[in-house]
């Protein structure tokens, strides 16, 4: 399943953002950011997705904010969830 919009409703959201490639929701103190398959180039977002692309960046990050949390804190130590 290629992911080219989230349209969610989320209690206590305050705000809304559509940027190139990302979805940006605001939830009372909190971003909540949801990775697409869209993908830019030089400020324009191209038709083609790239399949799983958002799922795999998010784990690339997961992987080195784990790898580094030792060394500098990160948000995946954050206790309060949204």
């Amino acid at each position: 399943m290629q992911i080219s919009e989230a349209t969610f409703q989320f209690p206590n959201q305050t705000s809304f953002y559509r940027g190139k490639v990302r979805d940006v929701y605001g939830i009372g103190n909190h971003l909540l950011m949801i990775t697409s398959d869209r993908i830019s180039a030089f400020d324009v977002v191209l038709p083609k997705l790239i399949p799983f692309k958002g799922q795999v960046l998010n784990q690339i990050a997961s992987y080195f904010l784990n790898a580094t949390r030792d060394i500098v804190p990160n948000w995946l130590d954050r206790k309060s969830v949204v």
